[in-house]
């Protein structure tokens, strides 16, 4: 066990929950999109909403990380956790802003899917911080979200081979193929941020 004269600044953890909480937000709002596109033009301004939300939050943490002396771990992972959230906030948003970008008509199950994994990502993420402040009964979170990144990759393929099978417009091929890249970067994204936590908690273990 490691002991410290000075005390370290446990207030990152409550910046952490609420940075993944914002980021599930976005993820269901991403998910809503989908589900009720014909108010996708609505939804997406939250979305860019819950972005810029999230842009301060980070400045907020690195403006604290700046100012606090001895930190609960080490810098460089708070910089990667907080890169990390954002990155999938980042991607969550570009996928609904190239759903209008593109003019696609209407959402495919496989993006509906992918949504949901995110969703269901975004929702461990929230969970696991909120315990990592004890560094223990964190590893569910981080296993369940590698199976989920697991699933996304299967429903990412399936979806993409369908593009070819169906004999689809090229442009449509083209629009689908870069949504779903996206959204199975966001879903990799997710897996990142798992990552940082897993070695957080390796550290302090």
């Amino acid at each position: 066990m490691r002991f410290s004269l000075i005390p370290r600044e446990t207030k990152f953890f409550d910046m952490f929950v609420e940075d993944a909480r914002n980021v599930l937000t976005a993820a269901r709002l991403l998910e809503q999109f989908f589900r009720n596109y014909d108010d996708r033009e609505r939804l997406a301004s939250q979305l860019l909403d819950a972005e810029h939300a999230g842009d301060q939050m980070s400045h907020e943490i690195g403006r604290k990380l700046e100012s606090t002396f001895v930190t609960p771990f080490d810098r460089e992972d708070i910089h990667a956790l907080i890169s990390r959230l954002d990155d999938i906030l980042d991607l969550i948003e570009e996928v609904a802003d190239t759903c209008i970008l593109y003019n696609i008509d209407a959402p495919t199950p496989a993006a509906i899917q992918q949504a949901e994994i995110i969703v269901r990502q975004c929702e461990q993420l929230a969970e696991g911080l909120g315990k990592l402040r004890t560094f223990k009964g964190v590893d569910p979170f981080w296993i369940e979200i590698h199976r989920l990144e697991n699933e996304g990759d299967r429903i990412a393929r399936q979806a993409v081979a369908e593009l070819f099978k169906q004999g689809q417009d090229t442009m449509d091929v083209i629009k689908w193929k870069d949504v779903y890249a996206l959204l199975e970067k966001a879903i990799d994204s997710a897996e990142d941020a798992a990552n940082v936590i897993e070695r957080i908690v390796v550290k302090h273990a």
